[in-house]
């Protein structure tokens, strides 16, 4: 009986010793010198230990991160989680809702017995807490309209969306210069058509004698592509007015950063088209924000859920070209935040990019799955207080393994936590919650006004007209001097049109991007 006992003495005062060592450990790796927020409490032989408290840190959330696991484990839940300690932090936040279960972050949560038990075994009391919130829409849902011109996206862009190859993409980048040289706004995928049909019959020699053979069969192609696009609803997307970065990083009038929340739930069987708008808003903030370096806390902090939609249908030449835009634009204080359910949907060369890591649960039901869990489980730190892959399948709702780089660019600790509960609803709206919601922003009447200014499409059928009505007009010689007007052109070029096409023309830094990573 006493040998018995001193057996379970030791025993105890192992689990103690060990317990301190794993709050040392974690107090050590998740406390900063700059501003933080808290995550959660760590866990130990899956007991909640309340002291280990797991922060995280400002200053490291431009360096991309990756929340990852299988349905129902709480991803969704983390970033509404991860967007309210942001918001909080005057960091404004883009969050892409494809389930459509995020809009609930604008109004206060409920409390209930789930949510007084999780916070009891953390020492903690929830408050409830809405949020400012911006809806936005690239399709007819309630919100504010996002666009952007066909000229903003630029022919290198197009290219890669379109899966276009190098013959296929330099003829479209000819064009691109024909439009410019001629002074014709590419707005919407009307004028693109429009050129593209014209270099195919009407404006064929034109164009060949000052820019080279054109191949009708590449235009062609180039056409059909670009139906294809038109029948995923990327009308909706191309046109005006353009969406001006700004109005992405704002602050409320309290002092906490705006959580624009894009609807994207109509779009989801439509990859090419949310790859597209995604990767051009991505360039459009490399190319207007100025290089900041190393900032205390970033300026916008981008939620992309279901991210495997993007990669898993993107061509070759266009994950490169996330991959590039990814690598750069942490420097103008932009962090991107990738949410799916395994980590393997995320390519490699991304994956090694990432910062901060929040793994959930996966589930093993096959022997493929086994394999994919024991693969994710390489790709984070050695740790002495669990085995990753089998904890990595017992874990439950809301608990997860956290891991990030530190202010020095170190990674921490691997710790199991036991996530905190959103403070905004964990719920949608309801419709006349969003109808309130749009009526109250004050971008509404900036951007939903359908906008379609002369451009490339009048332009060319004016010219095509102009050249039919010549050749049925005799040529009469003028008996004294005419006094010479404006051209069609030279009118556009002064419009409110021309010179918002002119500023797009300014904006191809992406082009440069690209030819720096070929």
């Amino acid at each position: 009986m006493v040998i018995f006992g001193i057996k379970f003495l030791k025993i105890n005062l192992t689990l103690m010793s060990n317990k301190e060592t794993f709050i040392s450990d974690v107090t050590n790796g998740y406390t900063f010198k700059g501003a933080s927020f808290r995550l959660g409490s760590g866990m130990l032989d899956g007991t909640v230990v309340s002291e280990a408290v797991v922060n995280i840190p400002l200053k490291t959330m431009n360096r991309h991160g990756l929340i990852a696991g299988a349905t129902g484990t709480g991803k969704t839940k983390t970033l509404q989680l991860l967007a309210e300690g942001l918001s909080d932090a005057s960091v404004s936040v883009l969050m892409m809702d494809i389930k459509g279960d995020l809009s609930g972050i604008a109004a206060a949560g409920q409390s209930n017995k789930i949510i007084e038990e999780r916070y009891a075994q953390m020492g903690l009391e929830w408050q409830a807490k809405g949020y400012p919130v911006e809806l936005l829409s690239l399709s007819q849902e309630k919100g504010v309209r996002l666009r952007a011109t066909v000229t903003e996206y630029g022919a290198v862009l197009l290219s890669k969306v379109l899966d276009l190859n190098d013959n296929q993409s330099g003829l479209l980048a000819m064009l691109f210069k024909y439009a410019d040289d001629q002074h014709l706004p590419i707005l919407d995928l009307k004028d693109l058509v429009k050129l593209l049909q014209y270099a195919a019959e009407e404006g064929n020699g034109e164009i060949s004698q000052s820019y080279g053979n054109i191949s009708k069969a590449s235009l062609g192609t180039i056409l059909r592509k670009v139906i294809e696009l038109q029948n995923q609803g990327a009308d909706h997307i191309f046109g005006e007015r353009s969406f001006e970065i700004d109005d992405l990083l704002r602050i409320s009038d309290d002092g906490r950063g705006l959580i624009s929340i894009l609807r994207v739930t109509d779009i989801q069987d439509k990859p090419k088209l949310f790859s597209t708008f995604m990767l051009q808003l991505l360039a459009e903030l490399y190319a207007n924000l100025p290089e900041e370096g190393d900032m205390e806390q970033p300026k916008l902090v981008m939620f992309i859920d279901e991210a495997h939609l993007i990669f898993n249908e993107a061509s070759k030449d266009l994950l490169q070209q996330i991959e590039s835009i990814v690598k750069l634009i942490r420097s103008k204080g932009v962090g991107v935040i990738f949410c799916t359910q395994n980590p393997q949907d995320i390519p490699a060369s991304v994956l090694s990019q990432l910062g901060l890591k929040i793994q959930h649960a996966l589930r093993a039901f096959t022997a493929n799955d086994r394999k994919a869990i024991k693969q994710a489980s390489e790709n984070y730190p050695d740790t002495n207080y669990y085995v990753i892959d089998e904890t990595m399948t017992q874990m439950g709702i809301g608990e997860a393994f956290v891991t990030l780089l530190n202010e020095k660019g170190i990674p921490s600790p691997l710790v199991q936590t036991f996530l905190l509960s959103p403070a905004s609803r964990m719920n949608i709206l309801e419709p006349n919650e969003i109808e309130a919601l749009v009526a109250e922003s004050k971008l509404v009447a900036k951007y939903n006004q359908d906008i379609d200014s002369e451009s490339a499409y009048e332009l060319l059928n004016a010219k095509m007209q102009s050249n039919i009505a010549q050749e049925k007009i005799a040529p009469v010689k003028a008996t004294r001097p005419v006094k010479e007007e404006p051209s069609m052109f030279e009118k556009v070029l002064n419009s409110a049109a021309g010179k918002q096409a002119q500023r797009s023309l300014t904006r191809g830094l992406l082009d440069v991007v690209m030819k720096m990573f070929k």
